[in-house]
């Protein structure tokens, strides 16, 4: 695992949503984060999930957006990963913007005001974005902006671009398609969140990812 970056001994927060958080697993040790913690032996893996919080900050959120709240994490991480923008198209109802927003009320801007705090906040550290995956009614638009989640997750490629922050993109080859009956049951019983066996996926696939960046 160590053929290009040797991870050991070094630290990692993971901001994200209930993913992240662990809802889905039925034993905590299973979280992806966790399983990269053991594959790449890290010596920390700092959990920053919490459920329903999206990128975009919105007036009920009381401060739960990604936007606001990696400000509060931990200074001192040799790895930062950025897992989210799902909860944005679910339930958001902050506006799209514009890409040169810096405002954190719209979706574009929360990423740019995101991504530049992450960078000034961990100049020496190696920032990396995975891509929400594949979920049921994906299809369907956000009620207030009428993009899908595939326009959601074009955006944040296109933030991380702009940016230079390498891409996880599990929407594209992550694997776990909830459209799919058996890969559902397998990996996303409830379509949304996945289980201990789609935890291992995503932790094989950051793991691997993690030496290429």
């Amino acid at each position: 695992m160590n053929a290009y970056f040797d991870w050991n001994g070094k630290k990692a927060v993971f901001l994200g949503d209930s993913i992240t958080e662990g809802c889905g697993v039925e034993n905590k040790e299973n979280i992806y984060l966790e399983e990269v913690k053991r594959m790449l032996g890290l010596r920390e893996a700092k959990n920053y999930g919490i459920g329903g919080t999206r990128i975009a900050a919105q007036a009920d959120d009381e401060g739960s957006a990604f936007s606001v709240r990696y400000t509060k994490m931990d200074d001192d991480a040799d790895l930062v990963v950025v897992f989210g923008g799902t909860n944005d198209f679910g339930h958001g109802t902050a506006p799209i913007g514009s890409p040169t927003d810096e405002i954190c009320t719209t979706y574009c801007g929360a990423w740019n005001v995101l991504l530049r705090g992450l960078i000034e906040k961990y100049p020496e550290a190696v920032i990396v974005m995975i891509t929400p995956l594949h979920r049921d009614n994906e299809t369907e638009v956000n009620r207030t902006t009428g993009f899908t989640l595939a326009e959601y997750v074009s955006l944040a490629r296109a933030a991380a671009e702009e940016y230079s922050i390498p891409v996880l993109d599990l929407y594209r080859a992550g694997g776990i398609v909830p459209m799919v009956e058996a890969n559902k049951e397998r990996f996303c019983p409830d379509g949304l969140h996945p289980n201990d066996a789609g935890h291992h996926l995503i932790a094989r696939k950051l793991a691997a990812f993690l030496q290429t960046v």
